[in-house]
């Protein structure tokens, strides 16, 4: 375990999102995180530093392999854990979501997990709870701990993310992916760049700090990282794509388009990947990806963030 004063300062007690962590607290959680690879990949993966704590995943949105990373985080660190069944419990009742968190802060657990369809909700339900709550997704807004993997997985294979140039493409007005990981990597001084249809670019997205591309021949020129974005047709109400066909065409990563980048460039997905949508099949299966090492990455990153909100000699802060 790192000593407290390495430790996020600015995520004492809850990780909500990316904004307003610092650099510092950025790196401290990705040198954790590097220790936790070393714990994942030992025969006896477990260790006790959380020993009787109790840890809750609450997914309002289904997500399989989100939770069963936090899942196994929290179990490789020695905690309790819950995960709560939105579908069959009583907010399917009608309950409402601060009643639902009123209930399981009765419940005296000392993490929440917690995924909603709705910007904002995590942060709403952290108000009402005593315990540390972390954002697994919030509607189209943040998913930090997703935006802390592949920066993990970044700095494993370029040993760097500085001056990093990193390109972000496909769906990135209803990404939540997008949003934190332009946070993160602006704040370890990577040069951004997002691509997609203007249907599918935020309003003020330039005010991020990012370099806006329409066309993937452009972006992609001299890229260091392809980070590929899933289309999300359930969030999407209307038409902002003319077919899937035209959309892969023009947008999804082939090899043509990647042979744009750096030859030693990395392809990245958050998952689940859409094959022949937005990206090909031997691109995703092909010696550029790091979609399998992001996975496991993943885990180590969530045992970071939950042995830095819960460890021992942790300050409880705001």
């Amino acid at each position: 375990m790192i000593a407290p004063a390495s430790r996020p300062v600015a995520a004492r007690r809850h990780l909500l999102g990316m904004a307003g962590l610092s650099p510092q607290d950025i790196t401290a959680f990705l040198d954790l995180a590097e220790a936790e690879v070393a714990v994942s990949r030992q025969t006896e993966k477990k260790k006790s530093v959380l020993k009787g704590r109790t840890q809750i995943n609450l997914f309002f949105e289904a997500s399989t392999r989100t939770q069963a990373s936090f899942e196994l985080a929290g179990k490789r660190l020695g905690a309790d854990v819950m995960n709560m069944s939105v579908a069959s419990s009583s907010v399917k009742k009608g309950e409402t979501l601060i009643d639902t968190a009123m209930t399981l802060n009765a419940m005296q657990p000392d993490i929440l997990i917690v995924r909603h369809h709705s910007a904002g909700a995590v942060a709403l339900l952290a108000q009402k709870v005593a315990c540390s709550v972390v954002n697994a997704g919030d509607g189209a807004h943040e998913h930090p701990t997703q935006a802390l993997l592949d920066a993990l997985t970044i700095r494993r294979r370029k040993g760097r993310i500085a001056r990093l140039i990193v390109t972000i493409c496909g769906d990135v007005l209803h990404s939540r992916v997008a949003r934190s990981n332009i946070i993160l990597l602006n704040a370890l001084g990577a040069e951004v760049r997002v691509v997609a249809p203007s249907t599918l670019l935020p309003s003020g997205i330039e005010q991020m700090g990012v370099k806006v591309f329409r066309r993937m021949d452009e972006g992609l020129q001299g890229a260091d990282v392809v980070m590929m974005l899933r289309l999300q047709r359930e969030r999407m109400a209307g038409s902002f794509v003319p077919s899937v066909r035209e959309y892969f065409r023009y947008f999804g990563l082939d090899k043509a388009k990647l042979a744009l980048a750096k030859p030693d460039a990395l392809v990245m997905h958050p998952g689940p990947m859409n094959r022949g949508v937005e990206i090909a099949s031997d691109i995703a299966d092909g010696p550029a990806s790091v979609i399998e090492e992001q996975v496991e990455m993943g885990v180590a990153v969530r045992m970071a963030v939950i042995e830095s909100l819960l460890g021992d000699g942790l300050e409880a802060g705001a």
